[in-house]
């Protein structure tokens, strides 16, 4: 059958290279904090007990965005049990399927809508450069909403992109692309709430504007269709507003998003200009030459695919570089658009790329870029080595070798954008990426040890724990990855409430406490110090705040029985 339809053959081999790069350090990997273990350890407890509705971390209520991306990973997990015949609940694995797949769909998808605008061939390349993609990379291995969401935010697209290709065909729009339309936003809303909203109902507006027409945008059956995508969110939204009473739309809505607008939350407020400052690395390999293609765009702006795709990209960049809580995944929605924009325009170009800047500080500014776009790369390439040989004082035969294979590449695409050979240097720098990928995942982030305090801390309280059922307050790590490698059976606690729980049930109990966390749990021990016993000692980084930590288990020893009173020898 696939010899017979080409296409569909030329997908699948893309799809399956997507799954196979995106596999690699997957069930190696530990649970990266903060965000992704979270999401694990609530799913966990989700399927555990059995309550669907109500989405809580430990005793408190997780009310930050809809349950979807929790059923999807409650479902992965269950099936991961039953085929394997063994409880996965504490595995990392399952819970990061649905990342895999979503963004595995999301590059075939790509490809699919890059065909649609600029033909079979810009599409398999614009599918490649997303697949590339640093963002892309590390979001399709972790157990989060982002690639998900992304891929509801392409059907939406890939919806939208019918309806264009049927209006400049002058034909009907059929139903099913409207209610593909409408319900790929009501999965979106499931997933993370309004943000779906941005680019879904951003680009056709923006259209709207631009060509002083609505009739794309008509062609979604406005009039009734929202009513798909509410049907498809209402019954939770009335469940948790039930259960919560309210409090879920409080917290998500008036916290969590209009709080994200407003200022930066868990220190993550930057200034406008962030996104584009850190594209050059999140879109890695593809952002020279985005930024390359970057002056055609614009001059080619009235061009209806180049137009579309405008109308995707800057809506959503535009209202995530402008409200005040940032991080890099929040503008990954549009790294498709941009990815079909280069593979489209590049192919236009021909062998020899003339369509740059015409002004010479325009060249001189895509000069200097593309010097710090070939920097970028060759620290990615180096990381793995250099981080192997200062963390854990090893060195990497399989490490060295691929980043002695990505350099080189990286230095040819370089000649080749010298030239303005811009296709064959995009060539290598995807093979490069391909190559540095392989190093990093599989034989570098796995055998860090030293920022992987999390299992070696459960390790250690497996090991030395008093009994088989033991209550474990940890004073010096608070991370969720350790919540949930541990089952959820840990308080994260300061000194005074891990020393009151000690001495409430010595016999089941044990602490995690660093050295310089040490004077104040003893002052709070208060006049048992001398029974204080360490087990064990783990030595590492916490990457989340930088700070280098030993941690040891403690126990408290038996209270020794009184000392009999001596006998009166005068009777």
């Amino acid at each position: 059958m696939l010899k017979k339809h080409p296409r569909l053959l030329r997908l699948s081999f893309l799809g399956l290279a997507a799954f196979v790069m995106l596999l690699f350090g997957r069930a190696s990997i530990p649970p990266f904090d903060r965000d992704e273990p979270r999401y694990m350890e609530a799913t966990a407890q989700m399927l555990r007990t059995h309550n669907f509705i109500d989405v809580r971390f430990q005793d408190a209520p997780r009310y930050l965005q809809p349950a979807g991306i929790y059923w999807l990973e409650s479902a992965s997990t269950a099936l991961a049990s039953a085929v394997t015949g063994t409880s996965q609940e504490r595995a990392v694995w399952p819970y990061r399927i649905p990342s895999l797949l979503a963004m595995t769909a999301s590059v075939v998808l790509t490809a699919v809508i890059g065909g649609a605008l600029f033909g079979e061939q810009a599409g398999l390349w614009a599918g490649l450069i997303l697949l590339a993609s640093v963002l892309c990379m590390a979001e399709g291995r972790m157990a989060t909403i982002d690639s998900c969401l992304l891929l509801t935010i392409l059907l939406v697209q890939l919806a939208l992109t019918r309806a264009l290709k049927d209006r400049e065909a002058e034909r009907p729009t059929p139903l099913r692309v409207a209610l593909l339309y409408w319900g790929a936003i009501g999965c979106g809303l499931m997933l993370k709430g309004p943000v779906v909203l941005v680019p879904a109902l951003g680009t056709p507006l923006a259209l709207a504007l631009v060509e002083r027409r609505a009739d794309l945008w008509r062609r979604m059956r406005p009039g009734w269709g929202w009513l798909v995508a509410v049907a498809v969110a209402l019954p939770w939204c009335i469940a948790i507003g039930l259960v919560s009473h309210g409090e879920f739309f409080r917290r998500a809505v008036g916290r969590n998003f209009l709080g994200k607008v407003a200022s930066g939350q868990e220190a993550h407020g930057l200034p406008p200009g962030y996104h584009l400052l850190v594209f050059v690395l999140a879109f890695w390999p593809g952002s020279y030459f985005a930024a390359a293609v970057a002056p055609q765009a614009w001059r080619q702006r009235a061009t209806p695919a180049v137009r579309y795709l405008l109308c995707w990209i800057v809506p959503h960049w535009l209202v995530f570089e402008a409200i005040a809580t940032k991080l890099p995944h929040y503008v990954l929605p549009t790294y498709p658009a941009i990815a079909i924009l280069v593979a489209g325009l590049l192919g236009r170009g021909g062998a020899t790329w003339r369509n740059g800047p015409q002004s010479r500080w325009g060249r001189v500014l895509l000069g200097g870029y593309s010097v710090a776009w070939c920097l970028v790369g060759c620290l990615l390439a180096l990381a793995g080595p250099v981080l192997l040989y200062r963390l854990e004082h090893t060195v990497s035969p399989q490490a060295l070798v691929l980043a002695g294979g990505a350099l080189p590449l990286i230095g040819l695409s370089m000649v080749l954008i010298w030239r303005l050979e811009l296709q064959r240097a995009l060539l290598c720098a995807l093979v490069a990426a391909a190559l540095l990928y392989a190093e990093l995942f599989t034989f570098v982030v796995p055998q860090l040890n030293t920022i992987w305090l999390a299992p070696r801390l459960a390790d250690l309280v497996e090991q030395e724990k008093p009994c088989p059922v033991t209550r474990v307050y940890s004073v010096s790590f608070s991370e969720p990855s350790l919540v949930f490698l541990l089952g959820g059976q840990v308080v994260l606690s300061p000194p005074a409430e891990a020393a009151q729980g000690l001495l409430a049930h010595p016999a089941c109990t044990a602490v995690l406490l660093a050295t310089r966390d040490r004077s104040r749990f003893l002052d709070a021990l208060g006049g048992q110090p001398s029974r204080l016993r360490a087990h064990g000692q783990v030595q590492g980084m916490n990457y989340s705040n930088g700070r280098t930590l030993d941690i040891s288990l403690y126990t408290l020893a038996p209270e020794a029985p009184p000392a009999p009173a001596a006998q009166d020898e005068a009777h």
